[in-house]
């Protein structure tokens, strides 16, 4: 069965520049970011994978390569087996709009990605306009079905996003990703920012559009609680890396990664008396501009071998349903 979304060694790296003392206006290269390195997943319909790790891992870079937001250095998008890469890159704008509306993105800060000039009916207007300008006289009646689905009555769509709470902006962001009735809709982040009482509610919502829509959802967090709750596989990227995916009830109950193990235990227990089994790591995260020879998490690593200093492990599977990339997993 063909993927519904499927990446392909995705690549994307950043020059690190600084600029010469002689010259004003001359630059020299210092190093490489790597920022996304050979990153490769499959994503099926009605599915959901969570894609996690720590801040810099390379979790949004992904994301927008995926969407060329951020032009990608290699790679391939490939959407219901078709590569769309070079078709988001390239000048025809009816064949990038039609792939831009199979996949919508859903940013972190619903206020900065909302206009504080338009409406909220405005704001869900303009994909239609984009998207279906030939159904405009239906245009009310469908940002009205956006807004009840979402949970939010239509009379407020004349109001500006200052005058909702984060919640009910990150609501209208949602609304307005599916106003072209995507198949994929990226979530970087989506509840981040909110307070804990409205994460779970926009979680909730997020499950409840899924069952009803079928759409599939790369949702982005560091957050594992909300990963376990509405992910059905489970990517974990490390430095620009992919270290461990498969099933999310697999992972959380025998993490092959030593990262992995750890990234678990941190989930913080509702128990005030429970016992501490937290996996402490070493030191810091290395610089994605120097990465240590071999696996990249070996200076942190407890279990790390000798060959972990001199190889890079690639993913292999652990389990009936779970690739990780350790020379000596858990």
């Amino acid at each position: 069965m063909t993927a519904l979304l499927e990446v392909r060694g995705l690549r994307k790296h950043y020059r690190a520049v600084r600029r010469g003392l002689r010259r004003l206006f001359a630059r020299q290269q210092t190093g490489t970011v790597r920022a996304v390195d050979d990153v490769s997943f499959v994503l099926q319909a009605g599915q959901t994978l969570g894609l996690v790790g720590e801040s810099g891992c390379g979790k949004t870079t992904t994301a927008r390569s995926i969407l060329d937001l951020v032009r990608a250095d290699a790679g391939e998008v490939r959407l219901d087996g078709q590569d769309v890469r070079p078709v988001l890159a390239g000048t025809d704008r009816a064949a990038m709009l039609a792939v831009r509306r199979r996949m919508q993105y859903v940013f972190q800060d619903p206020y900065l990605s909302l206009n504080p000039r338009w409406t909220i009916n405005e704001a869900l207007r303009e994909p239609l306009r984009v998207h279906a300008p030939q159904h405009q006289r239906d245009w009310g009646d469908r940002i009205a079905t956006l807004l009840e689905r979402v949970g939010l009555e239509p009379r407020n769509g004349v109001r500006y996003p200052h005058e909702f709470s984060g919640g009910q902006r990150q609501r209208v962001g949602i609304a307005r990703a599916l106003a072209v009735e995507p198949d994929v809709v990226l979530l970087d982040e989506p509840v981040s920012s909110l307070d804990i009482s409205v994460r779970s509610q926009i979680l909730n919502l997020l499950a409840a559009l899924q069952d009803q829509l079928s759409v599939a959802y790369l949702y982005i967090s560091h957050d594992l609680s909300s990963v376990r709750f509405i992910s059905t596989h489970v990517a974990v990227m490390y430095l620009g890396r992919i270290v461990e995916i498969g099933a999310v009830d697999e992972i959380f109950a025998r993490p092959r990664h030593h990262y992995t193990a750890a990234l678990i235990s941190a989930i913080p227990v509702p128990s005030p008396g429970a016992v501490d089994q937290r996996v402490h790591l070493r030191g810091e995260v290395p610089s994605a501009m120097n990465r240590p020879a071999g696996c990249p998490f070996h200076p942190r690593c407890a279990a790390a071998l000798p060959i972990c200093r001199e190889q890079v492990p690639v993913l292999q599977p652990m389990g009936p349903n779970t690739q990780a990339a350790c020379h000596n997993p858990a």
